[in-house]
């Protein structure tokens, strides 16, 4: 019970690897928001978890719809010790120059201003505790990036970056902020990585990988509860690459 007494709340959690990171934090005695922008979904898995989870339909790019999924994580529980932030999109693979303008925008949205936004409305009430552990959510692509992948790359990029920036400056207020950098995995997103699901695509892909699999969201929430929890006291601004050795 790793978790134990601990609020958490996690972006993307109805599915993917924000499935897996809930499943682990209720497993370890967490209350967990599951907070999507499927509100249904979000709403039946966080009725599937039990009392210990609740779901909330949430934009991660729009001010209005963050600070809402704030105040009513901080309703419902009363204090948020842990924030995951895993809603992620990606752009189809493409040249650079012919991934369209909208497709870059949504890109930058959901991956950075996520990131802005849930800081702004939640590091506050961390700062005012003394304590908090924020966790966001990267990828291989922001260390080793591929091509056709371009801005999707700069994107998980630019949150390890952050994930840095923000650790040094937030560390004297007790607040942690740690990365994890998954490789592929089985997951909505898995098809729009590689543009088209095929076995010949699949075990070019995994060809990458030296130990021979996708990553799970069982691999991402181990990682997460660890780095969340008390027992990472002393880790913070690292952006942990949970990738079976792909980036070596």
């Amino acid at each position: 019970m790793r978790l134990e007494d601990k609020a958490a709340i996690v972006t993307g959690g109805a599915s993917g690897f924000g499935a897996g990171i809930v499943r682990k934090f209720i497993a370890e005695g967490a209350r967990v928001m599951v907070a999507d922008i499927n509100g249904a979904a979000a709403e039946a898995f966080a009725k599937e978890l039990g009392e210990a989870a609740i779901g909330h339909q949430v934009d991660v790019s729009k001010d209005e719809s963050v600070a809402a999924m704030a105040k009513a994580a901080l309703l419902a529980f009363g204090q948020v010790d842990i924030l995951v932030n895993n809603a992620g999109v990606t752009h189809l693979p493409a040249a650079m120059e012919d991934v369209s303008e909208s497709d870059f925008d949504r890109v930058i949205s959901v991956n950075v201003k996520s990131v802005y936004l849930t800081a702004k409305h939640l590091v506050p009430h961390m700062k005012a505790r003394g304590k908090g552990a924020i966790l966001n959510v990267a990828s291989t692509g922001g260390v080793s990036p591929r091509p056709r992948l371009s801005w999707y790359n700069a994107s998980k990029g630019w949150m390890i970056t952050a994930t840095r920036g923000m650790a040094i400056e937030l560390a004297p207020a007790g607040v942690r902020v740690n990365a994890i950098n998954p490789v592929a995995g089985e997951t909505p997103l898995l098809k729009s990585f590689m543009g088209e699901d095929t076995p010949d695509i699949r075990a070019k892909f995994l060809a990458s990988i030296p130990i021979g699999r996708f990553s799970t969201p069982e691999d991402m929430g181990n990682a997460a509860c660890f780095l969340c929890s008390d027992e990472a006291s002393m880790i913070t601004g690292v952006a942990m690459e949970v990738d079976g050795g792909r980036c070596i």
